[in-house]
């Protein structure tokens, strides 16, 4: 096999191993959204640009990677440790991808039961912590003025019997 045809081979295994991946993305990525935004135009917009920006990225990397020299002695073996490469580079960022959507997913429950809490804590007539001051109610921080030193310098003054001259 020549290396020409071995490396279009390698760009059409791992583009199409590329759109592959960022397909099942989007299909595991899409409950996560949609329970994040509760809209479903919202959160489709989202996945889809997810999605793009895993597909550049990915090429991106992929495509910097293939042209690195990688000799095995046989063109099948050079073939397949540059696939083990476009393997591993695939599904770490299929990892990061989920990672994200899970972070996100995790910070929008935590807003959630945020919310829940202060509805039911107002319900019960007690004040939001803070006694109900945000940063736009709270009074201004004075400016802070240096401390006093505890024991001054004693001040020295020369006396007649201490002149010169």
């Amino acid at each position: 096999m020549s290396d020409t045809a071995q490396y279009l081979l390698l760009l059409v295994i791992s583009v199409g191993l590329t759109f592959l991946v960022a397909r099942l993305l989007v299909r595991a990525g899409e409950p996560f959204l949609q329970e994040v935004f509760q809209d479903e135009k919202v959160s489709r917009s989202v996945n889809m640009l997810l999605s793009v920006l895993f597909i550049l990225v990915t090429l991106g990397v992929l495509a910097i990677i293939s042209v690195i020299d990688i000799d095995t002695g046989d063109a099948l073996q050079t073939l397949v440790v540059k696939l083990g490469i476009v393997f591993v580079i695939l599904g770490v960022a299929y990892g990061i991808s989920l990672l994200v959507l899970i972070r996100v997913r995790e910070r929008r429950r935590a807003d959630q039961i945020s919310e829940q809490v202060s509805e039911r804590l107002a319900d019960r007539g007690v004040p939001p912590a803070g006694g109900g001051m945000t940063i736009k109610t709270a009074p201004p921080i004075p400016p802070m003025t240096p401390p006093a030193p505890a024991n001054p310098a004693p001040t020295v003054t020369p006396t007649a019997a201490f002149r010169p001259g």
